[in-house]
Formats: C-alpha cells, sequence, structure tokens
C-alpha cells in the first residue's frame, strides 16, 4: 500500500491548529506542520512525547564518568607508584578527569541525539510551498493513495488556502 502526502495551506496558525485538530477527529493521525516560525497554537497542537535527547545527555554523561573512574583507578592499579602510606585508589584527585570526561562524553551524546531525534541529514518528505517560509502555515497530512482524494477534500473544508499534492 503506497503512502501519499497532502498539504493545506492555511493563513493563520490559529487555523491550522485548529485543522490539525478535526483532522485527527476524522481518523487522519499521521499529521505534520510546516510554519516559517514556532507558534504556540502549532506546538499546543502537534505536542508529542517529550525530546529524547536528555536521555542521550545523561546516559552519555553516566558512561562518561565511569569511564573516567575505569581509566583512573585502572591506570593507578595497573601502575602502581609509591604513595607512603596512602591509598592507591584515592578518588578525591580523580574527580577532576572524572567531572572532565562526565562533561565531554555527556555533551558528545546530546549532540549524536540531536541529530538522530531530529532526523538531520535526511531529505524533507512530502510536498512544499515556498510561502511556508513566509507568512502561511501547513498541515501536511500521510495518508494511503486511496485516501487522497478524502484528504485534500477534508483540507479544503476545514478552511484552507490551496491544497498541494
Amino acid at each position: 500500500m503506497s503512502r501519499v502526502a497532502v498539504l493545506g495551506i492555511f493563513d493563520a496558525a490559529e487555523a491550522a491548529a485548529a485543522a490539525a485538530e478535526e483532522l485527527r477527529r476524522r481518523g487522519f493521525s499521521e499529521l505534520e506542520y510546516r510554519a516559517p516560525a514556532p507558534h504556540p497554537a502549532l506546538e499546543r497542537a502537534f505536542a508529542g512525547p517529550s525530546s529524547p535527547v536528555r536521555r542521550f545527555t545523561l546516559i552519555g554523561a553516566i558512561l562518561g564518568g565511569l569511564a573516567g573512574f575505569a581509566l583512573t583507578i585502572g591506570l593507578s592499579l595497573l601502575w602502581p607508584r609509591i604513595v607512603g602510606g596512602k591509598p592507591v585508589v584515592s578518588v578525591p584527585p580523580f574527580l577532576v578527569i572524572v567531572f572532565e570526561l562526565t562533561i565531554l562524553a555527556g555533551g558528545l551524546a546530546t549532540l549524536v541525539g540531536f541529530l538522530w531525534s531530529g532526523r538531520l541529514g535526511r531529505a524533507q518528505r512530502g510536498p512544499y510551498d515556498p510561502s511556508l517560509s513566509v507568512d502561511r502555515y501547513g498541515i501536511v497530512v500521510r495518508c494511503a493513495a486511496s485516501e487522497r482524494e478524502a484528504a485534500a477534500a477534508a483540507l479544503r473544508e476545514l478552511g484552507c488556502e490551496a491544497v498541494v499534492e
């Protein structure tokens, strides 16, 4: 079954947000929006799950901290030095390396999570209109090819200025 995308262009963000909610009530679940700038009405209408980037950061920071401890403790045990009766593994001096690796790994994991969750590097799918970069708002409806006309008719009925298929 092939999938198609239908774009409805609206002159106001509030109208686009209301149309998206009505389209969901009519059974169209795969919706995206295109806008020249973020708008609160569209953000509320398309509020999805929170970004996974913070989990990437947390996991990267934890792994970086553990790697810092493993590096410093492991090197101290592999190449012991004369410490004058003090413990060979002493945590306070190791905390500098642990902190630095925590920050480094957390930052790199954040970058990876941002690129992965933002789908950067992938081409934009679906129809596009240049007015969406200036002052118009678009709702992209992804549906089966057999539902294309129903999606276009629903968009027209909900007050869009133009439909691009």
